[in-house]
């Protein structure tokens, strides 16, 4: 997994001076085809690193994300909310509601990119049990 994030550091790194800097970070996002990305946004990027981000700052923090997700019944939990009859599933329709207008609301965009990758069945339920596992073990057929 650490070659990997060196991979990923090395891909942002678009300098090659071993620092993440407003730069690299402005041409990877020109290279994933987002060109004007707000000033603000790159530096509450850098601000995260809460220094010059060298490998090591990195590793921190993309540690501290990946581990930041909720235990898989932590979440579980929180999908039987929906699920008042037990079945292991849930409205895909419904459910893009709630994504779309409650807490911290997602995207349109955001809610078809999490669709992509929901195991859902043919009426459109989507099967939260499997989707919990994915959440917290990864997709295997990302690997």
């Amino acid at each position: 997994m650490i070659q990997e994030f060196k991979e990923a550091f090395s891909c942002i790194d678009q300098n090659r001076d071993g620092i993440i800097c407003k730069a690299d970070l402005r041409e990877t996002y020109s290279q994933l085809g987002k060109v004007s990305v707000p000033e603000e946004e790159l530096d509450a990027m850098l601000q995260e690193g809460k220094g010059p981000i060298n490998f090591t700052v990195f590793l921190t923090l993309f540690g501290e994300k990946l581990n930041g997700t909720d235990p898989e019944e932590a979440i579980l939990s929180a999908f039987r909310m929906f699920d008042p009859s037990g079945k292991g599933v849930v409205n895909k329709d419904e459910f893009k509601q709630l994504l779309l207008t409650q807490a911290d609301k997602f995207s349109p965009a955001e809610v078809e990119q999490m669709f992509a990758l929901t195991p859902m069945d043919l009426a459109g339920n989507i099967d939260y049990k499997s989707l919990c596992y994915i959440i917290t073990h990864g997709d295997e057929k990302e690997e």
